[in-house]
C-alpha cells in the first residue's frame, strides 16, 4: 500500500508497504543537509542493500532458470547486445528516471535523482559479482535450483536493506510510485502490471530474436513470488537497524 503525501509543499514522502507491517519514510533534501551523520548511514546501509541485491541478481543469472522479473529485461537486452547485465541495467534504469520526471514534471523531488548513482553502482557490482562467481557451475537441476534460491534470498535480503536504509527508492519501482502519484491506482496493483509488462516485453524480445524463451522461466516465477515474502521476514530482524536509522536523526 502508498499513502502518498505532501512534505513542506515540495517533497513527496512515500510510505511503502510490501504487504508487511514494517514501513518507511524516505529521507527529504532539508533532511539530508542538516542530518549528516543520518545521511551517511543511510548510504551505508543503502549501498549494501544494492550489493545484496547485485549478489541476487548474479546467482539468479547463474542458476539459469530465470531472472526476476525487473532484471529480465537488461538481461535479455544483454544477452542480445553483448553488453554486460550491469551496463543494461544502468541504462534502463536511467530511462526509468527519465520517466518519472517525465510523468511528475515539477512534482518530481529531486533528491531521487540519486537513483542515477546508485543504478551505477548497481550495475557495477553485477558485473563484479557475475565475474567472481563465474566458475562456479552446476551438474543438474536441483544444483540450478540452489543458485536461485541464494538469488532470491541476497536479493531479498538487499531490498529490506533498501528499505531500511528510507534514502531512495530503486529506479523500476520510482516509475510505479510516480504513476500512483498521478493516477488512482493502488501501488500492488500498478507493481504486477508494471512486472508482467517487463516479463512481456522480454519474452516477446527473446521469441523473436532467438525463437524461444530466453531470461523468464520458474526462477522468474519463483522470484515474483518469493521475494516479497521473504522480503518481510527480513524487514522484521532488521528493525533495529532501522531503528538506529531513525535515532541517527535526532542525534
Amino acid at each position: 500500500m502508498i499513502i502518498l503525501t505532501k512534505f513542506s509543499n515540495r517533497t513527496i514522502i512515500a510510505r511503502i508497504n510490501f504487504n508487511m507491517e514494517d514501513r518507511y519514510r524516505m529521507t527529504s533534501i532539508k533532511t539530508a543537509a542538516k542530518n549528516k551523520k543520518q545521511f551517511i548511514l543511510r548510504c551505508a546501509v543503502l549501498c549494501a542493500g544494492l550489493a545484496f541485491m547485485a549478489l541476487g541478481v548474479a546467482f539468479s543469472i547463474k542458476a539459469n532458470l530465470g531472472v526476476s522479473p525487473i532484471s529480465s529485461v537488461p538481461y535479455i537486452t544483454a544477452y542480445l547486445s553483448g553488453l554486460s547485465t550491469g551496463t543494461t541495467t544502468f541504462i534502463m534504469n536511467c530511462l526509468f528516471v527519465v520517466i518519472q520526471i517525465l510523468i511528475l514534471r515539477k512534482h518530481y523531488d529531486k533528491f531521487q535523482l540519486l537513483q542515477i548513482p546508485a543504478s551505477l553502482i548497481f550495475g557495477a557490482l553485477i558485473d563484479l559479482f557475475e565475474f567472481i562467481i563465474k566458475d562456479l557451475g552446476y551438474s543438474n537441476y536441483l544444483n540450478q535450483w540452489v543458485y536461485c534460491v541464494l538469488g532470491i534470498l541476497f536479493l531479498a535480503f538487499g531490498v529490506s536493506l533498501e528499505v531500511a536504509a528510507g534514502l531512495i527508492t530503486n529506479a523500476g519501482e520510482g516509475i510505479v510510485l510516480a504513476i500512483c502519484q498521478v493516477a488512482p491506482v493502488k501501488f500492488g496493483n500498478m507493481k504486477v502490471v508494471f512486472d508482467v509488462t517487463l516479463m512481456c516485453i522480454t519474452i516477446a524480445i527473446s521469441l523473436i530474436a532467438l525463437h524461444k524463451l530466453q531470461g523468464v522461466r520458474e526462477g522468474t516465477i519463483a522470484a515474483a513470488v518469493c521475494v516479497g515474502f521473504i522480503t518481510k521476514l527480513f524487514a522484521r530482524i532488521l528493525k533495529p537497524l532501522k531503528e538506529r536509522v531513525a535515532d541517527a536523526t535526532r542525534a
